[in-house]
């Protein structure tokens, strides 16, 4: 027997352009608003959901079926859902998976995250590459009903991604260790690192705990003095939301962590603030790169990996040859790594102090996998810079 689904009540998407998309609400009711990008991603819808780089954006998934395999509390990158709101085409209406704890849509509404489903997102996506990621709003129950005049009027007063500053809402309020055995490493530990977490995902601990590191992860606003208190071998920057030019803070720590020759490695948001650091800007991608299928390059060895990406800024820095920092202090830089589909700057490698990073996620959960040699490289550069 066929069963019989409810209808969902109406939502209405709304972008800063004027364009409106109708649909079904999904999770929670009521208005949000929020940055409109879109992530293609085909699997990994959990992960995306908990990555707290994404705070302040309405995430478009561009594969149409969401929801397939539910949700469950293993598979989650952080404490809560961080995406401001949601839009999908066919949310799937029920979860079939032996791991499912709960439905997408139950856990999208008990965290109060207002979504959209029902709209051809392919169109939308297509829209945002044109015209670039721009503010939008969901709209549903009571606030579906009002005037689209007015909700486009209060979408184009929403603030803008550009000068944002959202790490430090996403960040831990306390320092917390995460123990290599707890990780099946019975050997020795092979170093200390210092994490800073700026929207770090939890597989990032993990994976240097897997290989014999203690990781010690801080608030955003941690001082060099709590750093340093517990002897790190190496210091990391996690991914993180917002716009880095409003890192200024985390700037100037990491610039006093490369004067004292601590091996740095950063990802993402990290990656953008060494580029500042080394005295290079950054700027905002028309509409970045979001997704588990980024191709790269990594030029030190030609080989082509094939990437977990979610940013929306990059590091303004020469492609073409080896130069010196702007901060001269800092000595040698090269761009390690390049984005094939468009060249922008996906790493940077200081050749004159042991720092280097890069602009997507080698932690990669839901893969894929490539970059995973990455942590193997930092902790090599740790133990070479101690035994030195």
């Amino acid at each position: 027997m066929t069963p019989h689904y409810k209808a969902r009540p109406h939502a209405i998407l709304v972008l800063e352009d004027g364009t409106v998309f109708h649909g079904q609400e999904y999770g929670a009711t009521g208005k949000t608003l929020g940055e409109a990008v879109f992530s293609t991603g085909m699997t990994g819808y959990q992960e995306t959901l908990t990555d707290p780089s994404y705070a302040g954006q309405i995430v478009v998934q561009t594969a149409p079926h969401i929801g397939n395999t539910g949700v469950n509390t293993e598979d989650n990158e952080s404490r809560q859902i961080w995406v401001a709101g949601y839009v999908v085409r066919d949310a799937a209406r029920r979860a079939s998976n032996w791991r499912s704890e709960q439905t997408l849509d139950a856990s999208l509404e008990e965290q109060g995250i207002v979504g959209i489903q029902g709209i051809d997102t392919r169109a939308l996506t297509r829209l945002l590459r044109q015209s670039g990621s721009m503010r939008a709003g969901i709209f549903s129950g009571t606030d579906a009903e009002r005037p689209v005049a007015e909700l486009i009027a209060e979408v184009k007063s929403s603030a803008p991604m550009e000068g944002r500053k959202l790490a430090e809402s996403v960040s831990i309020d306390e320092p917390y260790v995460v123990e290599p055995a707890d990780y099946g490493w019975s050997g020795e530990i092979r170093g200390t690192l210092a994490a800073v977490d700026l929207g770090i995902k939890s597989m990032t601990p993990q994976r240097f705990a897997e290989r014999g590191i203690r990781v010690h992860v801080f608030p955003a606003a941690a001082s060099i003095e709590d750093i340093n208190r517990v002897s790190p071998t190496g210091v990391f920057f996690s991914n993180g939301p917002g716009d880095p030019a409003t890192a200024d803070d985390q700037v100037k720590l990491l610039q006093k962590i490369l004067r004292q020759g601590t091996p740095f490695f950063g990802i993402c948001f990290g990656n953008q603030i060494l580029g500042r650091a080394l005295g290079f800007g950054t700027y905002k991608l028309k509409f970045g790169h979001r997704g588990i299928n980024q191709p790269v390059m990594d030029r030190s060895t030609g080989k082509v990996e094939i990437t977990a990406q979610n940013h929306g800024f990059a590091v303004d820095a020469p492609i073409d040859s080896t130069v010196t920092a702007p901060n001269e202090e800092f000595g040698r830089v090269e761009v390690s790594h390049i984005g094939l589909n468009d060249n922008v700057v996906e790493g940077i490698r200081c050749l004159d102090i042991p720092a280097f990073s890069v602009q997507y996620h080698p932690e990669a959960a839901a893969g894929p996998h490539d970059a995973a040699y990455l942590f193997d490289r930092f902790i090599d550069v740790m133990t070479e810079t101690a035994d030195a």
